[in-house]
Parts: structure tokens; C-alpha cells; sequence
């Protein structure tokens, strides 16, 4: 792999292999995301720079642009004067990740609920019911400081 950004290579394996397992995304993809992370000015890689870096395949390069795009990771930019698109971290991906996670929470507690109801008319379980009352707590809780965090974004 040749650098035209400087990275710092522990760091560098640590957010592929996280990113990887977290996005459930293959892993040239990873590898792309995770080298667009040391773009600390946000000038964006153009594709031919992405595959002189991974030595890579124009096809296998696109494939995982695309899959980073669609997932929407990653964005892209023209810049004035200039053909070419460049590829950089969606800065706004962090607000997509948690609406997700929120709504995964939120739908969660709502399929938990009909469960716990529908439990509750075969069995009386009062200690099922205490601990079915703090997980949802927790979730609610979770939710609540996701939301404000993201008013704050």
C-alpha cells in the first residue's frame, strides 16, 4: 500500500478491522474508510489515487466506493476547474448512525412490549416483569441521550 496521506499504521489496522466488523463491510471497503479517517483536512482522494494507495483493481476500487457511498460513509466532491471526484468521510454519518441505532432501540421496545403483554397473559412473572422494566428503562434512557446529543450536532 503506498501513502499519499500519512497514517500511523496500528492505529491505522485498529480502525479497519473496527469499522470492518461494525459496518459489516468487506474489506477493501474497511480499508478505504478507514484511510479517508487520516484525511484530517478534508481534501478527499481521487479514485486513481485510491487505487495507486491499495493497489488494487479499478473495478474492485469502484465496488467499494460504491458500497461506501450507498451506505453513505463516504461522499463525494468536485472540486472547480477539475473532472475528477474525490472521496471523503461523510461527516454527517454520525447523525445516520445514531437516528439508526435510535430506531432500532425504539422498535426494540416496541416489539418487547407486545411480547412482555402477550406474556403476561400465559404466565405472572413478577421477577421476568422487574428485569423487562429496566432493560426498557435503559433503552429509554439510551434514547433520550442519543436524541439530545444529536440536537446538539
Amino acid at each position: 500500500m503506498k501513502n499519499s496521506l500519512q497514517i500511523e499504521p496500528q492505529v491505522y489496522q485498529e480502525l479497519v478491522d473496527f469499522y470492518g466488523q461494525l459496518f459489516d463491510m468487506p474489506p477493501l471497503s474497511a480499508k478505504i474508510y478507514a484511510y479517508l479517517a487520516f484525511d484530517f483536512e478534508r481534501k478527499g482522494l481521487c479514485f486513481d489515487e485510491l487505487v495507486e494507495t491499495f493497489c488494487a483493481s479499478k473495478s474492485s476500487i469502484s465496488s467499494s466506493i460504491n458500497f461506501l457511498l450507498n451506505a453513505e460513509l463516504i461522499k463525494s466532491l468536485n472540486k472547480i476547474d477539475e473532472r475528477k471526484r474525490y472521496f471523503l468521510i461523510n461527516e454527517s454519518f454520525i447523525n445516520i448512525r445514531f437516528e439508526e441505532i435510535v430506531t432500532r432501540m425504539k422498535r426494540e421496545i416496541k416489539i418487547l412490549d407486545q411480547l412482555s403483554e402477550f406474556r403476561r397473559t400465559q404466565v405472572n412473572n413478577t421477577e421476568y416483569e422487574k428485569r423487562y422494566s429496566l432493560y426498557k428503562s435503559l433503552l429509554e434512557k439510551n434514547i433520550a441521550n442519543i436524541q439530545e446529543t444529536l440536537d446538539k450536532l
